[in-house]
């Protein structure tokens, strides 16, 4: 139907798309309609679609304004955006002598004049309000982004770690991996290895369990991605935990001796993370720290914690209390519960006072412990510190989706279409955000993420940056295959992220592995968006160097990517030494993910990852001689060293030999995904003070350091003593 075409066009459907160069598929009828639906679109019928078409059209010719207005700030922004710019940038099409007016952030009134001379253009950077007044009398209003034209540079050169935090026990945590690990493994990576980062899981606030069942572990479908988890706490470090007193304290100290044997438990060979044990008994000592009223100080603290927060936190918390009483699955909430605007959830709001004060105030500690977190890093020598990680989206049961139901898709749920390495397609469970209803706010719900999540951190890993453009939309019930394509505006939504990145001083690395729309990287780059590149995928497919191979070769480092951050692997992928050993190929066919024979699959890994050994040994890599495991690791990580890339990433766990994923793709109950502790090569866990004492973590980061900046000498003597080395009491 050629008209239903044209209206999904002028909605961002996509009727079709590319799984392949040379290749197009087209997109089924009724999956267009589907997705026309969720936008509040009705195409269920040829009239309906005329009369859909016939309203866009009114409705566009009588707008004198889009919802947002993005423009970006030409040349180098000033410090904090105080002073003025000019912006260039396409306004749409206004009838000669309309008259534009902006209402800056701060409230100042500012005559913007579009004509020849451009004395009107100048606007500081920020979120403000446009209006507009046509000579027939149609007046507008816009939201008006003015952004800057690029992203914060990376600076200099920089080696870093990639680390899952839950995975990095101490001998202090309470099962997991804490904020406090975290502050430790920031002090001694910036101060004795001069590193430079430490890139993180996402923290976000995770579903709670209902009766009977578990916390989803994954931290890629988060209850919220505003706030992080208060599981991360280390409740010794909370300033009201030194007051404890009389029962509090000896009940606190009955969970602190559940909390070493949970522990150890966890440390034992082929033991896991037990997530939903740890926030018992971190929960209940919360309960009892609460119980310590707060000092003047903190308690004024806390108040502007909530202030800034505002409605957001008010929503958050709000949510968890529901959810204690009623389960977490907010669609089963008893009527008008579901609405978090509702008179019936206002006066539960007033009810359960107490505990939305409790959700708010574990967010706050939250806040603190991570802000600590990050001015350890900087006062370590870390020129970046933390980067954080943005999940692509929520959990559809969870606060972020309660609370933003009007800016979601209902019965949508993002993933991907088929492709090589997944023939089925992928269905993420995670429903998207309207790019219409996102326009209509401004980019309100995206700036707030991005200013919470930043708050302090030196960088943030965009999950699937792509998604800034266009996501694979899925009809509830249908399969992968049967979804489409959904565009975003990607001007406004890099507007948005460059902006809040640059008030940040953040810099910005886009996950954008797998499926990329041609275009999509060479944007991202000319933004200053850093790409990530995995070593075993980069190969030189366009043959510029060996034009006469049939088969792609490992891609030499000087032609591999500038701005990028290059790593041997991800949370996704095998480790380095799995990689090695061939062992990842044996896992998947234990877990029955091989797509061919056991036999022709280990073939085809052992060819691929000899070529890059081989490829390691001719650029003299191999310094201590091939075949042995930690060299060869060694040599790979010389090898990004090599590349200009601005920031190598170290997996944490490739600096002992751990040979199990974090995570496989495609296993739930088969596998336990996000549940590890960092181990050995035998699958015996280490702690963060093993770690940090290891040689053979120790040598890793050396040799990259050397590689990029040269001879390198530890200030910390103990370095060399690793019986000597111990953290402070931080209590």
């Amino acid at each position: 139907m050629a008209r239903l075409a044209r209206l999904a066009a002028a909605h961002g459907v996509c009727t079709s798309y590319d799984p392949a160069p040379g290749r197009t598929l087209t997109v089924p009828d009724d999956t267009i309609v589907a997705v026309l639906a969720a936008l509040g679109v009705d195409a269920s019928t040829p009239q309906a679609v005329r009369k859909a078409l016939e309203r866009h059209a009114r409705e566009e010719a009588a707008r004198l304004l889009p919802p947002t207005v993005v423009v970006r700030a030409g040349g180098a922004p000033p410090p904090e955006g105080v002073r003025p710019v000019t912006v260039r940038g396409v306004l749409p099409p206004l009838p000669e002598g309309t008259v534009l007016r902006a209402e800056t952030e701060d409230g100042r009134g500012l005559e913007w004049d579009t004509g020849p001379s451009g004395d009107g253009e100048r606007l500081p950077l920020g979120c403000h309000t446009l209006y507009a007044q046509a000579p027939d009398g149609r007046t507008g209003r816009a939201a008006l982004i003015v952004a800057p034209d690029r992203f914060p540079p990376v600076r200099d050169r920089s080696f870093g770690l990639l680390v899952q935090l839950y995975s990095l026990l101490s001998s202090r945590s309470w099962g997991m991996g804490d904020l406090a690990d975290l502050a430790d493994l920031a002090a001694w990576a910036g101060r004795a290895t001069g590193a430079g980062f430490i890139q993180l899981n996402p923290l976000h606030a995770a579903v709670p369990a209902a009766e009977g069942e578990t916390i989803d572990p994954s931290p890629y479908r988060p209850s919220s991605r505003r706030f992080a988890d208060p599981v991360h706490l280390r409740i010794e470090e909370i300033p009201e935990y030194a007051y404890l007193s009389g029962e509090a304290r000896a009940r606190v100290e009955e969970l602190l001796a559940r909390a070493r044997e949970l522990r150890e438990s966890t440390l034992t060979k082929d033991g896991s993370i037990d997530r939903d044990a740890v926030w018992a008994l971190k929960r209940q000592a919360l309960e009892l720290v609460r119980t310590v009223p707060l000092s003047p100080g903190r308690r004024v603290a806390y108040c502007d914690f909530l202030a800034q927060q505002g409605q957001a936190l008010e929503d958050h918390a709000t949510w968890c209390a529901l959810a204690e009483v009623h389960g977490p699955d907010w669609r089963s909430w008893p009527s008008g519960l579901g609405d978090p605007r509702s008179a019936r959830t206002a006066r539960a709001r007033t009810e359960l006072l107490d505990r939305v004060d409790f959700h708010s105030w574990l967010a706050w500690l939250t806040d603190a412990q991570l802000a600590r977190a990050q001015r350890t890093a900087r006062d370590a020598g870390m020129s970046i510190g933390l980067v954080h990680d943005l999940a692509l989206g929520v959990h559809p049961l969870g606060a972020e989706a309660w609370a933003q139901q009007d800016l979601l898709a209902p019965g949508m749920s993002i993933g991907a279409p088929p492709d090589a390495f997944s023939p089925r397609g992928q269905d993420w469970g995670l429903p998207p955000w309207r790019p219409d209803a996102l326009a209509a706010t401004g980019y309100a719900p995206y700036r707030s993420l991005l200013t919470g999540l930043l708050r302090h951190a030196g960088g943030l890993r965009i999950d699937h940056v792509m998604g800034h453009f266009r996501l694979w939309w899925i009809p509830e019930g249908r399969p992968p295959t049967e979804g489409t394509y959904v565009r975003y505006d990607a001007e406004a939504m890099l507007g948005v992220l460059a902006l809040e990145a640059h008030r940040a001083g953040a810099v910005v690395i886009g996950e954008d592995l797998g499926t990329v729309e041609p275009g999509v990287r060479g944007e991202l780059a000319g933004r200053g968006v850093l790409g990530t590149s995995v070593l075993w995928f980069e190969r030189d497919y366009e043959r510029r160097r060996h034009p006469q191979c049939e088969v792609p070769q490992p891609l030499d480092p000087q032609d591999w990517r500038a701005d990028c951050l290059a790593t041997a692997t991800t949370h996704d992928l095998p480790s380095t030494a799995a990689r090695l050993s061939g062992e990842h190929v044996e896992l998947r066919a234990r877990l029955g993910l091989l797509t061919g024979t056991l036999a022709a699959e280990q073939s085809q890994d052992a060819l691929e990852t000899a070529e890059w050994m081989a490829h390691l040994s001719r650029l003299d890599l191999m310094q201590e001689g091939a075949g042995d495991e930690e060299s060869e690791i060694k040599a790979v990580y010389r090898f990004l060293a090599r590349t200009p890339a601005r920031m190598v990433g170290v997996w944490l766990p490739d600096g002992v030999g751990d040979r199990r994923p974090q995570n496989v793709p495609g296993t739930s109950d088969e596998y336990p995904n996000w549940r590890l502790p960092v181990a050995d090569g035998d699958g015996r866990p280490v702690t963060l003070e093993e770690l940090v004492a290891s040689p053979r973590l120790r040598n890793l980061l050396r040799t990259v350091r050397e590689e990029l900046h040269g001879p390198w000498e530890a200030p910390c003597p103990a370095q060399d003593h690793p019986e000597r080395v111990s953290f402070p009491d931080v209590r």
